[in-house]
């Protein structure tokens, strides 16, 4: 099972950037797939959900209206597009297949830096 996060690096405030996180090994299709960051010193925080199907997606207040998760089951692959970048959405990005224990999956992580 794997999940590969990419896309990630340096951008400057008011900027974009569109991560990937591929998946293989498990029936990507049939999971919510969902998008966490953490910033250091904070804990992980959930930015992005969205249903197997792709019908419905879901964010907190902190990043509506400027992330926007997608997924293309055809590649096994789930996209978070990030508009209108802050400073404070500076963060490890990770991708996650949740699931009962052991059938809960993790990415490694990708950067994000939002600076000037």
């Amino acid at each position: 099972v794997q999940l590969v996060e990419s896309g990630g690096g340096l951008v400057q405030p008011g900027g974009s950037l569109r991560l990937s996180c591929a998946a293989s090994g498990f029936a990507f299709s049939s999971y919510v797939m969902r998008w966490y960051r953490q910033a250091p010193g904070k804990e992980r925080e959930l930015v992005a959900s969205i249903t197997s199907g792709g019908v419905s997606t879901g964010y907190p207040e902190s990043v509506r209206g400027r992330f926007f998760i997608s997924r293309d089951n055809a590649k096994n692959t789930v996209y978070l597009q990030m508009n209108s970048l802050k400073p404070e959405d500076t963060a490890v990005y990770y991708c996650r297949a949740p699931g009962r224990p052991p059938y809960d999956y993790w990415g490694q992580g990708t950067q994000v830096t939002v600076s000037s």
